[in-house]
């Protein structure tokens, strides 16, 4: 059976609720639509694959140059969106005519949203319908395999109302039975479609349970390590996943909960931080230099601070960071403005790593004594003992604020640092 339409989600009755205008795109609505998003982020057209209807709300085109809307709206065509809906008349007062002549120079489907209909009922309701029209085609309808499994992992990504006799139950359908003890780490992997990474680590962990599902976008999977396994969960998954991960995927990896204390709301905790982990992976360039031969595996104890800096967008906290870095480093700055160095960066390196010479100058590339010298030379622009254990706090918020507003993503990134975190809504089937 042919996918959905463009032309067929606009007649869902939450789509019809928000009063859409097609201003671009007319002889387009019969592209199929692969999934619908909603998203914040003006810089974040590499995250879609194609055949996407993109929602927003418009704020982030609101004081955006002329040439940043249009490159917006080409980003978007070159990527194969099938269409882009802007909500207008609350962030957005109108819609600004470059976007509309950039779209129709595209023929990208253009919408007005000139109701305000909250966008998880307009997602949920045609993702629904997307997910169901794709069943139908099948030979044979599984409503407990893999569909089950992705319903679930959705609805605890997105913490849907559930209890926990209910979660309990869906898990067990999915033959997934966290024993006494155990501890659930959830894991997000972006740059595959296919589950079999997850499958590999898990074998390579040994009696470890798993639910995992191919979302658009990314791999979303909630790990069960028995109670009596030794050492530190994190480690073991990110261990593994080093392992069983391709070169050029990314993989975060959230905290560890106890399967039976505090019920769902903690399973949906771990993948929720492991969501927002990748976020931040994909979108804030990197503290450190990542193996360019292997994946790039972290998780949500090592970009904490990240997380924390980053709450609202960059953007809304830009003034307050840029603030506290000209405070803590304004010599530093004034240096690197006048001559080439890397001292900031060195810094921020030096204080990740326990302040240990021989962890940083490998990390860096350089020998030990040229960073003896790097780290003199802060000392002296600084006034300060960078050892001082009352600073290592101040220094290192400053210095990872510093790479979040000013620095671009290094030659692993997979994108421009983003002003407000991607929504990924996931699909579901049950």
């Amino acid at each position: 059976m042919p996918a959905l339409t463009l032309r067929e989600i606009l007649a869902l009755d939450p789509v019809r609720a928000a009063e859409p205008e097609l201003l671009a795109g007319h002889t387009a609505l019969d592209r199929p639509v692969r999934w619908v998003h909603s998203s914040e982020v003006y810089e974040g057209a590499n995250f879609l694959d194609g055949g996407e209807l993109l929602l927003t709300n418009g704020f982030g085109l609101m004081d955006a140059a002329e040439e940043v809307r249009r490159r917006y709206v080409r980003e978007l065509a070159s990527r194969g969106v099938a269409g882009l809906a802007v909500e207008v008349g609350r962030s957005l007062p109108a819609m600004p005519a470059e976007v509309v002549d950039e779209a129709r120079r595209r023929e990208l489907p253009l919408l007005a949203m000139h109701r305000v209909v909250p966008f998880v009922r307009i997602t949920e309701a045609a993702n629904r319908a997307i997910v169901a029209r794709g069943l139908s085609g099948r030979a044979v309808v599984r409503p407990w395999g893999d569909d089950h499994t992705a319903a679930l992992l959705a609805d605890l990504a997105d913490r849907a109302a559930l209890n926990q006799p209910e979660v309990e139950a869906r898990a067990a359908l999915a033959g997934f039975h966290p024993g006494p003890g155990a501890r659930l780490v959830g894991v997000s992997l972006h740059g595959t479609r296919e589950v079999g990474t997850v499958d590999r680590a898990v074998r390579l962990l040994g009696g470890a349970g798993v639910l995992r599902a191919a979302f658009p976008g990314d791999v979303l999977a909630l790990l069960s390590l028995p109670g009596a396994r030794p050492g530190d969960p994190v480690k073991a998954v990110q261990e593994v996943f080093r392992k069983a991960a391709d070169p050029g995927l990314t993989v975060a990896v959230g905290h560890a909960v106890s399967a039976s204390q505090g019920g769902w709301l903690r399973w949906s905790d771990t993948l929720r931080a492991a969501r927002t982990t990748l976020e931040l992976a994909l979108t804030v360039p990197a503290a450190e230099p990542a193996s360019p031969d292997g994946p790039l595996v972290t998780s949500s104890r090592a970009l904490a601070l990240e997380r924390e800096l980053t709450r609202g967008g960059v953007d809304a906290n830009r003034e307050r960071l840029a603030a506290l870095v000209q405070h803590a480093l304004g010599p530093l700055l004034a240096w690197e403005a006048a001559h080439p160095s890397d001292l900031v960066r060195t810094l921020e390196t030096h204080l990740r790593n326990g302040c240990s010479p021989t962890r940083t100058a490998a990390l860096l590339h350089i020998g030990r004594q040229s960073l003896y010298q790097r780290l003199e030379r802060i000392e002296t622009l600084l006034g300060l003992d960078i050892n001082d254990s009352e600073l290592l706090g101040e220094l290192l918020t400053a210095t990872c604020a510093h790479r979040l507003v000013e620095r671009p993503v290094g030659a692993r990134g997979t994108a421009r640092p983003a002003t407000t975190l991607p929504r990924t809504n996931y699909p579901r089937t049950a």
